[in-house]
């Protein structure tokens, strides 16, 4: 299934159930669910201490990730398979032209 059928997908998810919810709810859901999956893998590692191996938790964490990005991008009308398409095309511009998929800024601080 491409992106835009996990984003129908989760549009009609939302629709059944009364999900709806505004644009700037939605943004500070996906970086709540971000900050989850950091904390799995905070957990898991003991800190880092050990090595990261996922687990069911981390997975559906990844889950909650996706399902917010998706949902953002229906609040916005974005088809994330476009988007990411976008994003490549970027990434191979930059590699061709500077041998890394970097900004400049971050290729910087490095």
């Amino acid at each position: 299934m491409n992106e835009m059928g996990h984003q129908k997908k989760v549009m009609n998810f939302i629709q059944d159930h009364n999900l709806d919810m505004s644009f700037t709810y939605r943004v500070l859901d996906l970086i709540s669910e971000l900050g989850e999956v950091a904390k799995e893998i905070c957990k898991q590692s003991t800190y880092g201490q050990n090595p990261f191996q996922s687990d069911q938790n981390f997975i559906q964490e990844l889950g909650d990730v996706f399902f917010s990005l998706c949902a953002l991008a229906n609040k916005c009308s974005i088809d994330l398979n476009h988007a990411l398409d976008e994003t490549l095309s970027k990434y191979r511009k930059r590699i061709q032209s500077k041998g890394h998929a970097g900004s400049d800024i971050l290729k910087s601080t490095l």
